[in-house]
């Protein structure tokens, strides 16, 4: 399980990482969206990968620590991805706008040979 959250943690950074160096911008925004879930799995994957535990423990109960689930990482990820939604909506936006002033949609205002 973490070899695959490890491997799917690289692909993300290194695809998002790529696509930032691209001249388009929405190239740029698909790259910052797919660092932004890079950084989510990474600090999901932090609070201990583990099935079956209870994040949250019930009243009366002091249950070991080693069966409970970090529920901080959890919250953080939750509050992470929706701040994600509002910086790629606030991005495309601007793309929009930044589109309609100059024309073109390359990330230095200028179209390549390439």
């Amino acid at each position: 399980m973490e070899i695959v959250i490890a491997l799917a943690i690289g692909v993300l950074a290194g695809s998002g990482v790529w696509l930032l160096l691209r001249p388009r911008t929405f190239q740029v925004i698909v790259g910052l969206s797919l660092i932004s879930y890079a950084v989510n799995l990474f600090i999901f994957s932090m609070g201990r990968l583990s099935v079956d535990k209870v994040p949250v423990i019930e009243a009366g109960i002091v249950p070991d620590p080693a069966q409970m689930a970090d529920p901080l990482p959890q919250a953080l990820v939750l509050t992470a991805i929706v701040i994600g939604f509002a910086m790629t909506a606030l991005y495309l936006v601007v793309l929009l706008a930044s589109r309609g002033l100059t024309g073109t949609d390359h990330v230095d205002g200028k179209e390549s040979d390439v």
